[in-house]
């Protein structure tokens, strides 16, 4: 519908100035400048209803991954995240004013840090959440459905989001942007991440499927994604392919496995340790027996990458994947 509306306009300046061509210079002068007044015109008109198209009409009824329904009469004024994607999320979208609570995880931005802190992602202060009397409480992938029940159970309005791929991710953020009146900052950030992903996809689209290469990712010390989950995807989307693909979700490895499956390219989180001894990741992985036999290991391919923008899936995760596509084809992706 745009393109033909377009295309009648300059139809109609074409017509005019071969009309009036025998009237002479001037008369073709005014006829074009005519219809690039009534071009600019329909421009001006778009801008305008896009503009309006983009402002949240209130009262807004909508469900959360749980099934919930949730109706606001206005955007919140006060809002609570016990997610560090959402935090950085609705932070993105410029609610740093409307944000009165964070997880004690919540780390990104720099302004995040100084929040009011709600406790643990799974199982928050409730006091403290209860203190805050925000008018929305968010939540991510790391909260069970059980303390999600048990914080509604005590007249906690809490929002709760389960992304599986980078498409869901995108469309929570819209999601905030509609609940909060900022779809124009949610467009822009969505935008950014469609440009982040386009540009991987670009530079390793003639990589043919027998030379793609075999990928093992470690995200915290012996813990590893399958199937189903972003972390998974954007491997395929760097068009690598997973070795622990056989499995479904987060999982524990199996050592003798990925000794077996042999990758190519082996990544982590670089700022993961263990718990108990606080050995780095890296160290861990170079360490294990029969691990030296693995390519990646024999041929240095073992690299770190940002552990926040690989596992939080929110507005910087297409910065991972950027990042985790540079590791894999460092010849392809600039």
């Amino acid at each position: 519908m745009k393109i033909w509306k377009g295309l009648s306009t300059w139809a109609l300046i074409l017509a005019l100035v071969v009309s009036i061509a025998a009237c002479g210079s001037k008369g073709t002068e005014d006829a074009a400048k005519q219809g690039a007044q009534t071009e600019h015109s329909n421009h001006e008109q778009k801008d305008t209803a896009e503009t309006s198209d983009l402002k949240t009409k209130y009262p807004l009824t909508i469900k959360d991954a749980t099934g919930e329904e949730f109706t606001f009469e206005k955007a919140p004024e006060k809002i609570v995240s016990v997610s560090p994607a959402e935090t950085e999320s609705l932070f993105a979208l410029g609610l740093d004013q409307q944000i009165v609570g964070v997880s004690d995880y919540d780390d990104y931005p720099a302004a995040a840090s100084s929040k009011p802190k709600m406790g643990s992602i799974t199982q928050p202060n409730e006091e403290a959440v209860i203190g805050a009397n925000a008018d929305i409480v968010f939540t991510g992938i790391s909260m069970k459905e059980e303390s999600v029940k048990k914080l509604r159970d005590l007249g906690i309005k809490i929002f709760k989001v389960e992304p599986k791929t980078l498409e869901d991710i995108m469309k929570n953020i819209e999601v905030y942007g509609q609940i909060t009146d900022r779809q124009a900052e949610a467009k822009k950030v969505i935008d950014k991440m469609k440009a982040d992903r386009d540009s991987v996809v670009e530079a390793v689209k003639n990589v043919a499927a027998d030379q793609k290469k075999k990928v093992y990712i470690e995200f915290s010390p012996g813990w590893t994604v399958g199937k189903g989950e972003f972390m998974d995807e954007l491997i395929s989307i760097a068009s690598g392919v997973n070795v622990a693909s056989d499995v479904q979700g987060w999982v524990q490895i199996n050592e003798e496995n990925i000794i077996h499956s042999n990758p190519n390219v082996i990544l982590f989180a670089n700022d993961a340790k263990d718990y108990e001894t606080g050995k780095p990741i890296k160290d861990i992985i170079l360490g294990r027996s029969g691990w030296d036999q693995i390519d990646a290991i024999k041929n240095n391919q073992v690299i770190g990458v940002d552990g926040n923008l690989l596992s939080r899936p929110g507005p910087r995760l297409t910065e991972g994947l950027i990042a985790m596509a540079k590791a894999i084809y460092p010849d392809l992706v600039k």
